[in-house]
């Protein structure tokens, strides 16, 4: 049975961190893209972060890009997503997603069967 799980999200304050974590079990392939997508209460679930297997390339919104840093530990299947300085605006309902093969950007959300539950980020001002 495949399955993602996250964890790590919470409530904090403007300029504040946490790290979100989401751990894979009951995959087989070994080539494969995983992605943190947000969605805030209204608005669309956009991707925010990618990481690729195969190593090296990883991928941000402009939005998150000098504040968050994607990590992959292929031998723990977990990814990882570090925030720093965050703002109000960062706050939403935070998901990871998986498929199969290379990754593209900016992730389309119809392309990954795979997903979280979703752990939930706060930043108040």
């Amino acid at each position: 049975q495949v399955q993602l799980v996250e964890s790590g999200g919470g409530s904090v304050q403007a300029g504040g961190s946490l790290r979100l974590s989401c751990a894979a079990s009951g995959f087989a392939t070994s080539i494969y893209c995983m992605v943190w997508f947000r969605q805030a209460p209204g608005k669309e679930r956009e991707g925010i972060a990618v990481a690729f297997s195969g190593g090296g390339r990883t991928y941000y919104a402009d939005s998150v890009k000098g504040r968050f840093t994607v990590s992959l530990d292929n031998a723990k299947n977990t990814l990882y997503l570090q925030m720093n300085s965050l703002k109000p605006e960062d706050t939403a309902m935070y998901y990871c997603a998986r498929k199969g093969g290379t990754c593209n950007w900016p992730p389309e959300r119809a392309g990954f069967r795979y997903w979280g539950q979703g752990t939930q980020v706060t930043v108040s001002s």
